[in-house]
Protein backbone atom coordinates (compact mmCIF):
# COMPACT_ATOMS: atom_id res chain seq x y z
CA UNK A 1 0.00 0.00 0.00
CA UNK A 2 1.27 3.12 -0.63
CA UNK A 3 2.22 5.80 1.91
CA UNK A 4 3.44 9.25 1.77
CA UNK A 5 6.84 9.22 2.71
CA UNK A 6 7.14 13.26 3.75
CA UNK A 7 4.15 15.30 5.59
CA UNK A 8 2.19 17.67 3.77
CA UNK A 9 3.07 21.05 4.63
CA UNK A 10 0.54 23.63 5.74
CA UNK A 11 0.97 25.40 2.10
CA UNK A 12 -0.18 22.35 0.34
CA UNK A 13 -2.86 21.55 2.89
CA UNK A 14 -4.37 24.68 2.61
CA UNK A 15 -3.93 25.08 -1.33
CA UNK A 16 -5.83 21.94 -1.75
CA UNK A 17 -8.51 23.28 0.90
CA UNK A 18 -9.18 26.04 -1.21
CA UNK A 19 -12.21 25.42 -3.12
CA UNK A 20 -13.95 24.28 -0.12
CA UNK A 21 -15.48 28.16 0.14
CA UNK A 22 -17.51 27.94 -2.63
CA UNK A 23 -19.28 25.23 -1.67
CA UNK A 24 -20.31 26.92 1.62
CA UNK A 25 -21.64 29.89 -0.16
CA UNK A 26 -25.69 30.49 -1.61
CA UNK A 27 -26.38 28.43 -4.95
CA UNK A 28 -26.75 30.86 -7.57
CA UNK A 29 -30.58 31.70 -8.40
CA UNK A 30 -32.39 33.04 -11.61
CA UNK A 31 -35.10 34.03 -12.33
CA UNK A 32 -37.93 31.90 -14.04
CA UNK A 33 -38.80 33.48 -17.61
CA UNK A 34 -42.58 32.12 -17.17
CA UNK A 35 -43.36 33.04 -13.66
CA UNK A 36 -40.84 35.21 -12.12
CA UNK A 37 -40.00 32.87 -9.69
CA UNK A 38 -36.48 32.58 -7.98
CA UNK A 39 -35.30 28.95 -9.44
CA UNK A 40 -31.97 27.15 -9.76
CA UNK A 41 -30.51 27.32 -13.53
CA UNK A 42 -30.93 24.73 -15.73
CA UNK A 43 -34.17 22.94 -13.83
CA UNK A 44 -37.16 23.12 -13.59
CA UNK A 45 -39.24 25.44 -12.35
CA UNK A 46 -40.38 24.02 -9.03
CA UNK A 47 -43.48 26.69 -9.03
CA UNK A 48 -44.91 26.72 -12.79
CA UNK A 49 -43.19 23.58 -14.10
CA UNK A 50 -41.82 25.39 -17.31
CA UNK A 51 -38.34 24.50 -18.74
CA UNK A 52 -37.15 26.59 -21.79
CA UNK A 53 -40.64 27.71 -22.49
CA UNK A 54 -42.55 24.52 -22.38
CA UNK A 55 -44.78 22.75 -19.55
CA UNK A 56 -43.26 19.92 -18.34
CA UNK A 57 -44.37 18.76 -15.40
CA UNK A 58 -47.39 20.00 -13.23
CA UNK A 59 -46.45 21.60 -10.15
CA UNK A 60 -48.69 20.40 -7.14
CA UNK A 61 -50.38 23.12 -6.19
CA UNK A 62 -52.54 23.59 -9.84
CA UNK A 63 -53.39 20.36 -9.63
CA UNK A 64 -55.60 20.62 -6.54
Amino acid sequence: MAVPKRRKSRSKRDMRRAHWVASLLVPTLTACPNCGEAKLPHRICPSCGHYKGRQIIIPVKQEE
